[in-house]
């Protein structure tokens, strides 16, 4: 599969500020890539830099295959929404787009693909209206369309909900996912729930670094890999330790205790997962234990998030 964004050892120095520190980033193209970070991590300025709106202070990228540089050349191949996004409010919606396809190769079809954009992203009703009468929801989806309106090969989308309620929210997600193929979706949030929703890549930013990137369901799998959680009802104080010594555990835990129920976090070796879940059912058997839950265990993104976050803050 081929790149539509890569970045090598790309560096920002602000004056007394490392924002960031030799990112090597490959964006496979079609792909919606969620891009991570607590607030501060230095995802707008990479995303800056990537749109040429701020110059790295070394390393390199590429957008579909054209350097970023001074010049310019690669923005052909982009669409960008800034993470607070500002229009003329003289404008009407459908004049701001008209305004920003100016900049693009001119075509027969620009008019319909205005109007449809307004449909798509939901303001059609306000398209001839000013923007300055917009909500800041409306304005982010004025944002997403004037980024899609040169039809181009990579968006790059900052904090694209940020300003949105449930119902525009849920929107744009859905037209996030539409876009997946038809275009490649590189952008930011700190909304880890919409991450593990609609992207299929993900990577993790902290204090400018990058923490972790991987398909986000590689990612997930990495972190429950070889781990089962347990809950049984009348566990008696050896019953972690008779969950230690079944063929093919590694360690068994205790990690909660609700009323009668007892959670254990169970690891395993490579491969044994399934032969350790019959055994488990068996000492429950044997031992008068009520079996609730004997499964592979699930985390999501944010408890992902959180885990990577720790590890690094306590490496360092």
């Amino acid at each position: 599969m081929t790149n539509a964004i890569s970045t090598r050892a790309l560096t920002k120095h602000y004056e007394g500020v490392q924002a960031l520190t030799d990112l090597t980033l490959d964006v496979p193209a079609g792909s919606v890539y969620g891009f991570l970070g607590p607030n501060g991590a230095g995802k707008t300025t990479a995303l800056k830099v990537l749109a040429g709106l701020a110059r790295a202070t070394s390393g390199s990228a590429t957008i579909n295959g054209i350097p970023v540089s001074a010049a310019g050349l690669h923005r052909s191949q982009l669409g960008y929404l800034a993470q607070d996004p500002r229009f003329y409010g003289w404008m009407t919606g459908r004049e701001t787009l008209r305004y920003v396809a100016r900049f693009r190769p001119s075509d027969s079809e620009r008019e319909q693909r205005i109007t449809k954009l307004l449909e798509r992203v939901g303001i059609a009703d306000a398209g001839d209206r000013p923007t300055s009468t917009y909500s800041g929801g409306m304005r982010q989806r004025l944002g997403i369309a004037q980024a899609l309106v040169g039809r181009p090969a990579v968006i790059l989308l900052d904090e694209p909900v940020s300003a949105l309620d449930p119902i525009g929210r849920k929107h744009v997600l859905e037209l996030m996912q539409e876009l997946k193929g038809e275009t490649t979706v590189f952008y930011s949030t700190h909304i880890l729930d919409d991450v593990q929703r609609v992207s299929d890549h993900v990577a993790i930013l902290d204090h400018g670094r990058l923490v972790k990137a991987a398909p986000t369901e590689v990612l997930l799998a990495s972190f429950t890999h070889n781990m089962l959680r347990v809950v049984v009802a009348g566990a008696t104080s050896e019953t972690e330790g008779a969950l230690r010594t079944l063929p093919g555990v590694t360690a068994a835990t205790l990690a909660s205790r609700e009323g009668d129920a007892s959670t254990y976090e169970v690891t395993t070796v490579e491969g044994a997962g399934a032969d350790v879940q019959r055994a488990i059912t068996r000492l429950a058997v044997d031992t008068g234990l009520t079996l609730i839950s004997n499964a592979a265990e699930t985390l999501d993104l944010e408890t992902v998030f959180l885990r990577l976050i720790d590890q690094k803050e306590v490496a360092a």
